[in-house]
């Protein structure tokens, strides 16, 4: 039974330390798999085992019924921790904003456009507030809602006004 609790120890040690470091451990298992396995799918399969085995091994009184069921409940364990992990880090996708994103994207100016140079909008895109440089093929004073028309450079947008009725 000492082995079962010290397993589940360490599974709780590691979901600790998992909590306090952060990320940091999940590049040691950046090779496998995909992201199934996060140092939080191992803290959980650890902490099953150890402590589902011990709890089994106690009622039982068989090691090989309490190691096969300490595996089970490991493996479910790990599977629900590795699942909700992907689920509360997102995939990535949506965090940085792309110069794609921003075509046909409405936004207003900030700082007036001169007819011949530019001026600034600010877009929501992705949820995040962004400030361009941009330009018109007219003046547009400041808080005239305008959309993107064209991308320029990563800074830098062509809009339009809109003309709502």
């Amino acid at each position: 039974m000492t082995a079962f609790l010290v397993v589940g120890a360490l599974g709780v040690v590691l979901l600790v330390v998992a909590l306090v470091v952060g990320d940091v451990l999940d590049g040691a298992f950046e090779g496998l798999s995909a992201g199934f396995f996060s140092t939080e799918a191992l803290a959980g399969f650890l902490g099953a085992l150890g402590f589902g085995g011990a709890i089994a091994l106690d009622a039982t009184g068989s090691t090989s019924l309490a190691v096969v069921i300490g595996l089970v409940l490991g493996v479910l364990l790990g599977a629900l921790a590795a699942k909700a992990s992907r689920f509360l880090h997102g995939d990535g996708e949506g965090d940085a904003v792309r110069t794609s994103d921003l075509l046909e994207k409405m936004g207003s100016v900030v700082s007036a456009i001169p007819e011949d140079g530019f001026g600034v909008v600010q877009l929501s895109v992705g949820g995040h507030l962004t400030r361009l440089n941009a330009r018109s093929s007219a003046a547009v004073p400041a808080g005239t809602r305008v959309s993107v028309t064209r991308v320029i450079s990563p800074t830098a947008v062509e809009v339009e006004p809109l003309f709502l009725p």
